[in-house]
């Protein structure tokens, strides 16, 4: 097996674990101990995982959440492709919640069903959909400036008493272990919330959010339906665990 081989098998296996023994990837690739001791060193100088004693763990960094400014201006193709094929889904007379962002902002344009009732906590999203003249509800709370989200108790407490056919949640990380997660908690709890409440949950995102993890969880990969473009470079670690439609572009 090639080097590079033995690199992105090692890389996968951290991915769906967490933490990979010598022993294990000595046996898997039929390779000396020696061999995968390079490996290992090669891919911790290259900032990719962490050695530890009879193995090497994963490493990742929590990013730091970025304001609907500097969102709408990153992966647009990706992000309309993917509001596209989630609009489709919306059915006559659905009750849905969609959910503050830029990627469930983009769907409103494509939501043709008007007979349907949005509740959301995004600002933008309900004047979008007022204009178009869908019975729209907002949820009651505090304004987070750099999402124009409502959030805070008020609005968690509200939204508790909605059920909801399907519900569309932007995410910020998406991983195979760590699930679904945002930086926020008073978003995550929304989120969480619409997600418990749904019959069926979506999360819409490009592929730039796999493989990150954020300081809250919201919900594991495997209890909602991804909607993502078709850029991510290896998406089996999560389709063994939950449905994933990809978006044409």
């Amino acid at each position: 097996m090639l080097t590079e081989e033995r690199h992105t098998f090692i890389l996968n296996e951290l991915k769906q674990a967490n933490i990979v023994k010598t022993q294990d990837l000595m046996n898997a690739l039929n390779s000396s101990e020696s061999t995968i001791r390079r490996d290992l060193q090669h891919l911790e100088e290259a900032g990719e995982l962490t050695r530890i004693h009879g193995g090497a763990k994963r490493i990742y960094q929590l990013d730091s959440e970025q304001s609907i400014q500097e969102k709408s201006v990153k992966n647009n193709q990706e992000k309309i492709a993917i509001a596209k094929l989630a609009a489709s889904f919306i059915e006559d007379n659905d009750v849905i919640y969609l959910d503050a962002g830029t990627t469930t902002l983009a769907m409103i344009e494509f939501i043709n069903k008007w007979n349907i009732t949005v509740v959301t906590n995004g600002i933008v999203h309900a004047s979008l959909l007022t204009d178009k003249e869908i019975n729209t509800i907002l949820l009651g709370g505090k304004v987070k400036p750099s999402t124009k989200a409502i959030v805070g108790a008020p609005s968690q407490n509200e939204l508790q008493k909605y059920q909801f056919n399907k519900s569309f949640l932007g995410m910020n990380g998406i991983d195979a272990t760590f699930g679904c997660t945002t930086p926020d908690p008073e978003e995550a709890a929304l989120k969480t919330i619409a997600h418990q409440h749904s019959a069926t949950a979506y999360v819409v995102a490009d592929h730039t959010k796999w493989d990150k993890v954020h300081f809250v969880n919201v919900c594991g990969i495997e209890e909602v339906i991804l909607i993502t473009d078709s850029c991510h470079k290896d998406l089996a670690p999560y389709k063994t665990k939950t449905t994933i439609w990809e978006a044409e572009q």
